[in-house]
């Protein structure tokens, strides 16, 4: 009878310790070594790509945020590495764009004559110039961009699901005769926002973004981008070169638009 005791009590404690290593394993402290593994977003380039990868060239990023204490290359060099992530595009390092103005004697890129100045002393196909506009690199971080994509519109064409490169290159001379102009007067695109942390908008894209990108099994997760504003620039630089893509895919197909109602 007492060995039928001693082995019931065996095999309960057997049984504890298993149901302990269960809920452990629930709770993530037993793990095959293995971690979740997602693919980030990542941004495409709405240009035709036949003739190879378009170049983009980025000058360095005025600093209009009132905060002495920015770094505005950084920053700068932040946004260089949005832009080289996107597919369909390449960039230059900032240095070249410094060392470029230098040779030009140029102090900064303040018109669109500037813009294309630097831009064809480069050998880029477009320039993006910008400013920051907001800084404050405390929990919760803030930081605003405004940027501005200077480029011939006959560069920056279309692709073949979006508009045909032989229409839009007739769009540019037969239609709108003043658009190979537009690089001395304008951008192409622009896009400006301010990305505050106590957003809850700007958390959810924030998060949005992490995925792929920060470590799931650390104590923060996807919130260490908020912890960090060397981690929360990177976002805003990607963020900043999405909104300028999402409008260059607007501004390609109501091109497309327009010239498939002028052949008709």
């Amino acid at each position: 009878m007492k060995g039928k005791d001693a082995m019931t009590s065996a095999q309960l404690h057997v049984m504890g310790v298993l149901a302990m290593i269960g809920v452990a394993c629930l709770l993530g402290a037993c793990s095959d070594g293995s971690v979740r593994l997602s693919n980030p977003q990542v941004l495409t380039a709405p240009y035709d790509r036949e003739g190879g990868e378009l170049i983009w060239g980025v000058a360095p990023l005025r600093n209009e945020s009132g905060t002495s204490t920015l770094d505005a290359l950084s920053v700068t060099d932040s946004l260089v590495h949005a832009i080289e992530q996107v597919r369909g595009i390449r960039t230059v390092p900032v240095n070249r764009a410094i060392e470029t103005m230098r040779s030009l004697e140029m102090h900064g890129v303040s018109t669109p004559a500037d813009a294309k100045r630097l831009a064809q002393a480069m050998g880029v196909d477009a320039l993006v110039v910008g400013s920051i506009t907001a800084w404050d690199p405390y929990d919760p971080p803030v930081i605003g961009l405004t940027l501005a994509l200077h480029a011939d519109p006959g560069v920056l064409v279309g692709t073949r699901g979006e508009l045909d490169s032989q229409r839009l290159t007739r769009l540019s001379t037969e239609y709108d005769p003043a658009a190979r102009s537009r690089y001395l007067s304008a951008p192409v695109t622009v896009a400006s926002d301010v990305l505050d942390a106590r957003d809850h908008g700007v958390l959810l894209e924030l998060r949005e973004y992490a995925d792929g990108r920060s470590d799931t099994e650390s104590a923060l997760g996807w919130k260490v981008y908020t912890a960090s504003m060397e981690l929360y620039t990177q976002f805003a630089a990607y963020h900043a070169v999405r909104t300028l893509l999402d409008q260059e895919w607007v501004r390609l197909a109501r091109a497309g638009k327009t010239a498939t109602a002028n052949d008709d």
